[in-house]
């Protein structure tokens, strides 16, 4: 996941690839990278779109950095990532 704070609205903006090839998922909040807002609105964001509870989604790594693992305790079967 790469998330971009401070943007114009709160979004998901699609997938990307890395240099390397890997895909990600892209998000745009309007929070600031400050006390883990950005963090916070990023979860928000998920949670609303994907119709989870916000506990089910948790920064594994990269909570100050723009590029972030994210752990989500979902059913595989019931999940879409274009929710």
């Amino acid at each position: 996941m790469r998330l971009t704070p401070k943007a114009g609205a709160n979004r998901l903006q699609g997938i990307a690839f890395s240099e390397a090839g890997a895909p990600f998922l892209k998000a745009a909040v309007t929070a600031v990278p400050e006390n883990g807002k950005a963090n916070q609105a990023l979860i928000a964001l998920l949670a609303k779109r994907w119709k989870l509870p916000k506990s089910a989604i948790a920064i594994e790594s990269g909570a100050t950095d723009r590029n972030k693992i994210l752990l989500i305790e979902a059913d595989p079967a019931g999940f879409s990532l274009e929710g």
